[in-house]
């Protein structure tokens, strides 16, 4: 994850010296990057609750699930994020917000119905995890400028009168779109293989937190087969929040390993069996 990171810090440098280089004035870049990032960092957590239909129960309205997610917070010595619950069959759940103090667990109808305890309990120790290492944030901050980049690519059109030019038909404005859209590609992979590690990072997480890293291999065996019976059109309908969730919607256009969110469920499973041995002490 750190390498990770570096070569996205390395990819984005090159960005904005381009930007400079190619005379784009500092004040123009500053507005829009600060937009974008406010609005990356205050309203991705309500935007995805609200695509989902999600909304927030009480202890009243679900009383299992406020008390596993009790439960885990102490033994992860967490602050008890806000719960939700989103009405579709897709099994699915996820965790939003920018720090654990803002942060909310969501958890589908279809995995609450689906699950056992332990399971559903392994799942949230798996949400927590990602609560505990501000993953959110994290992809936040990593994905910042490669939506600066998408930006420039789309409509760079508008970054005419940014440069000292007197029209778009010069070789700077031209290499600044080029080298944008080359940060945005490389970062749109590079961004894909840190989701990955992260949701390594959450599984063990979960397996430290329970202490049952079998029932997360169960949970994720289960949301797996049952994934294969949901429709595409509901599965296509959550494919934008594929990163968020435990386990992707594995919609029919999906492709390569390159471009997942997820690592294959066969590497999760061998993790956590491997994590398994060392927690019986028969590794």
């Amino acid at each position: 994850m750190v390498l990770t990171l570096f070569l996205l810090g390395l990819v984005y440098a090159v960005l904005i010296a381009v930007l400079f280089a190619a005379g784009a004035g500092a004040v123009t870049i500053a507005v829009v990057a600060a937009a974008l990032f406010a609005v990356q960092l205050f309203s991705s957590d309500k935007i995805a609750l609200y695509s989902m239909g999600a909304r927030e129960v009480t202890p009243e309205q679900a009383p299992q699930l406020h008390a596993m997610i009790d439960r885990l917070c102490v033994t992860a010595n967490l602050p008890k994020p806000r719960v939700a619950v989103a009405d579709t069959p897709m099994p699915n759940a996820f965790a939003v917000g920018r720090s654990p103090k803002t942060a909310t667990v969501c958890a589908t109808t279809g995995l609450l119905h689906l699950l056992e305890p332990a399971e559903l309990e392994a799942v949230l120790g798996h949400e927590l995890t990602h609560v505990q290492n501000r993953d959110v944030m994290v992809m936040t901050l990593a994905s910042f400028f490669a939506s600066i980049a998408s930006f420039i690519v789309q409509v760079g059109f508008w970054f005419g009168g940014a440069f000292d030019e007197r029209d778009n038909n010069n070789p700077g404005f031209f290499v600044v779109i080029l080298v944008s859209a080359a940060v945005y590609v490389i970062s749109f992979l590079l961004l894909r293989a840190l989701s990955r590690y992260r949701e390594f990072a959450a599984d063990r997480g979960s397996a430290i937190i329970t202490g049952r890293p079998s029932a997360l291999i169960s949970a994720l065996m289960k949301i797996s087969g049952n994934m294969q019976r949901i429709p595409q059109r509901d599965l296509r309908a959550n494919t934008e929040l594929a990163a968020f969730y435990i386990f992707p919607p594995p919609v029919k256009s999906a492709i390569g390993t390159v471009f997942a969110t997820h690592p294959p469920l066969e590497k999760r499973i061998a993790a956590l069996q491997r994590l398994e041995a060392q927690l019986q002490g028969t590794a």
